[in-house]
């Protein structure tokens, strides 16, 4: 359907194809400046559609046949004959310059050169003006902005409206106005970062504000700043995205999109019944979003508190996991001697509570802890509490599957409303992520597998053999022992532990 088609003033060589008659709708054609050789094309002569046809300026040689377009032009092909009726004109014999067979000829080289100059001084002269005006501008603004800072302290700065990136920098009275200035009656939850509040900004959008603890002792705002937009840079449906943030000389604030279907914990207290389906979802959510953080994020964000508080749901109930990438966030005075454990009792991975050292099998182990709560609807502590289990909660999960009675596990709110052969597959991928040793445990991307229905059988079986190859050595413990201060009657974060050893 093409109707126009300018392909002047370029490199082309070669022969004309002949294929361009195939535009059947062609109505204005220029090849002209440019190198093409041998003869016009018949099919492209008999183009009658053809109103303007402009072969000037190339090396065309042989005879020209009878052109049907309207107007056309051929100047400056000196090998090419008018006619091609002349006995010595086979390629070969100059012809004039300026040889045109209708009376629309194509400007001379010269005066293109000509008008090419004068465009080429009209554009310089515009964008020097341009330029100079930019400069003028810029120079009144800043020297507006300097007067208008010379009435005001110096920590308003601080305050200023930034944006980096993707990531707005708030004032803090415009997060103070979206939540009543930090309201009790605004708080959506309490943690060991701190609190959560719910805010509406000016424009209508509803946020959730957490206000960090200790805002004092994070750090300086460049560090925290530069904290702030690594953990931005982490993208993925299954995380929580950061809006933005607001650092003051006393304060610290994230700034998150408001998730209505508030925290897995609270919806698995709340009603309705979350149902088995929605909670094979959400288990399978936020195991990609850890997936996401271990090994396809860089750099490699460790969670440490992976739990049903700390796993959010949108509208469709699909898990989002936030709270990523805080303990780094807040540990920047960690040095080689001693490190804080952060992280909620009952969630807490062996190795992390006993020396510290923490690594993506930490969140691993706290995922098997949250596939737990998924299926009994209790928290860590309390379904170990449930059937007098004090001490040794894996231990009774262990025992309740050996003995095939798994029914003991689930929610009585679910009644009998899930699939018994998926609740089997969980309980052991719950199990598989929670032994002792770490180097023991799969990888998060082998825990969606294995969700997902792939793998699971040979990673269990691989388990069993080597539970019953270290049997014995590494084992010295039982499990209850192994875990006994994983089950204190507190459910509060612990943090600040003095311990020996890098993290």
């Amino acid at each position: 359907m093409l109707q126009t088609l300018d392909l002047s003033n370029n490199f082309f060589n070669g022969e004309i194809p002949q294929s361009l008659a195939h535009l059947r709708t062609l109505q204005y054609l220029r090849l002209n400046n440019n190198s093409f050789s041998g003869e016009c094309p018949m099919s492209v002569a008999n183009m009658a559609q053809l109103s303007f046809l402009d072969l000037s300026y190339n090396n065309l040689s042989g005879p020209v046949p009878r052109i049907l377009a309207k107007s056309f032009s051929i100047v400056g092909n000196p090998l090419v004959c008018a006619t091609g009726k002349e006995t010595n004109c086979h390629g070969m014999t100059l012809m004039p310059m300026s040889m045109d067979l209708n009376t629309t000829q194509s400007a001379s080289p010269s005066s293109r050169h000509k008008t090419h100059k004068i465009a080429i001084a009209f554009g310089l002269s515009l964008g020097c003006l341009s330029f100079i005006v930019l400069v003028f501008v810029l120079f009144i603004w800043w020297r507006h902005k300097a007067n208008k800072q010379a009435f005001f302290d110096v920590k308003e700065r601080h305050h200023e409206e930034v944006y980096l990136g993707n990531l707005k920098r708030f004032q803090l009275r415009e997060l103070q106005n979206a939540t009543n200035n930090f309201s009790n009656k605004n708080i959506l939850g309490k943690g060991g970062f701190g609190n959560v509040y719910k805010g509406t900004l000016q424009d209508g959008t509803v946020v959730a504000v957490k206000r960090l603890k200790d805002g004092n002792a994070i750090g300086g705002e460049i560090q925290f700043q530069t904290e702030v937009e690594m953990i931005s840079l982490a993208v993925h449906r299954n995380l929580l995205k950061l809006y933005g943030f607001c650092v003051t000389p006393t304060e610290r604030l994230l700034v998150y999109p408001y998730m209505c279907n508030g925290s897995v914990a609270s919806r698995l207290k709340g009603k309705p019944v979350l149902e088995w389906s929605t909670r094979k979802q959400i288990a399978l959510g936020a195991g990609r979003g850890l997936m996401y953080l271990h090994e396809q994020c860089d750099p490699k964000i460790i969670h440490r508190d992976v739990k049903a508080a700390n796993i959010l749901l949108d509208e469709y109930c699909e898990a989002v996991v936030g709270d990523f990438g805080l303990a780094k966030l807040l540990d920047h005075q960690d040095t080689h001697v001693t490190t804080a454990v952060r992280g909620t009792v009952g969630h807490i991975a062996p190795e992390y509570l006993s020396t510290g050292q923490s690594s993506e099998k930490t969140d691993v182990f706290g995922f098997g802890i949250l596939l737990l709560e998924l299926i009994t609807g209790l928290r860590a502590l309390e379904f170990g509490k449930a059937a007098n289990q004090k001490g040794a909660m894996l231990d009774w999960v262990s025992k309740i599957h050996k003995e095939k009675k798994l029914e003991l596990l689930v929610d009585k709110d679910l009644k009998n409303n899930y699939d018994r052969i998926e609740l089997e597959e969980i309980v052991k991928v719950a199990l598989l992520c929670t032994q002792y040793l770490p180097g023991h445990r799969p990888k998060m991307s082998e825990v969606v597998r294995m969700l997902e229905g792939d793998g699971l059988a040979e990673k269990w079986e691989a388990s069993l053999t080597a539970h019953d190859t270290t049997k014995g050595k590494a084992h010295e413990f039982s499990n209850s022992d192994r875990y006994s201060d994983l089950t204190d009657d507190s459910s509060l974060l612990a943090q600040a532990m003095e311990l020996s050893g890098p993290r």
